[in-house]
């Protein structure tokens, strides 16, 4: 039956031999025998056990864990519960890493579209990622709205050039008209914009909004707050509520 000493074992599991005395002196990977000579000598099941250690290890299970569940005497099925509940952990991590990835990606793009660059710009872009949600929510609802109007539009050029029937064209003109108006109303009550110069969050009068030259996050303003006139960053604002 082979034998191995802290150095082979070390090597054997692609760790240092310090980490394995670490092991021996926290008592969860006590070797089988001493040598005359007083030198730890470890068995094929040590080994084994040693390999388990350190797989949990890899997997992020804390030290104090791993000696509790290899006390136990049916230690498989307790492993596998912790082993399920450090998977949660792990997607939640990623999860996390992956949002700050889209963030800093957004805040690189944002940069490089914007004219003039400052300290402050990078938190008015973090501002608008922040609410990138409840933005992208609002142009769900703007695009689901607009599929019946779509659908009528593209159905009457159809007939028109199918049958020469021209009259459903009126029909989706009349129902285009203030459905355009409603949503143009619907979105810019629910959209505010941030000055690039003094970093406030404003809300410019509708008509300025709705002729303004744009881009899908920038739009051509003028600050209520402080006068500057250019590219203003979009994002979700509360809406506005009438007096009375």
């Amino acid at each position: 039956m082979s034998k191995y000493t802290t150095g082979e074992i070390a090597k054997l599991c692609g760790v240092s031999v310090r980490t394995v005395q670490y092991y021996d002196s926290r008592n969860i990977l006590i070797p089988s025998e001493l040598s005359e000579g007083g030198r730890r000598l470890y068995s094929e099941q040590d080994l084994k056990r040693m390999k388990i250690i350190c797989f949990l290890r890899d997997a992020g299970i804390s030290i104090n864990s791993i000696g509790e569940l290899l006390s136990e005497d049916n230690p498989g099925s307790v492993i596998s519960v912790l082993l399920e509940q450090q998977e949660q952990l792990l997607q939640e991590e990623v999860s996390e890493r992956k949002a700050k990835l889209e963030m800093i990606d957004g805040i690189r793009r944002e940069l490089k579209s914007m004219e003039n660059f400052s300290v402050e710009s990078i938190g008015d872009i973090a501002y608008a990622m922040g609410n990138k949600k409840k933005m992208n929510q609002l142009h769900a609802i703007l695009l689901i709205s607009g599929i019946p109007i779509g659908i009528i539009q593209w159905t009457s050029i159809i007939m028109w050039i199918a049958t020469g029937i021209w009259w459903p064209i009126i029909v989706w003109a009349l129902l285009a008209i203030p459905y355009g108006i409603w949503v143009s109303n619907f979105y810019f009550k629910r959209v505010a914009y941030i000055c690039p110069r003094c970093h406030e969050v404003f809300k410019p009068n509708f008509k300025e909004a709705f002729w303004a030259r744009h881009t899908p996050t920038l739009r051509k303003l003028t600050c209520t707050c402080c006068g500057y006139h250019g590219f203003c960053v979009e994002t979700y604002g509360k809406e506005e509520k009438k007096n009375g």
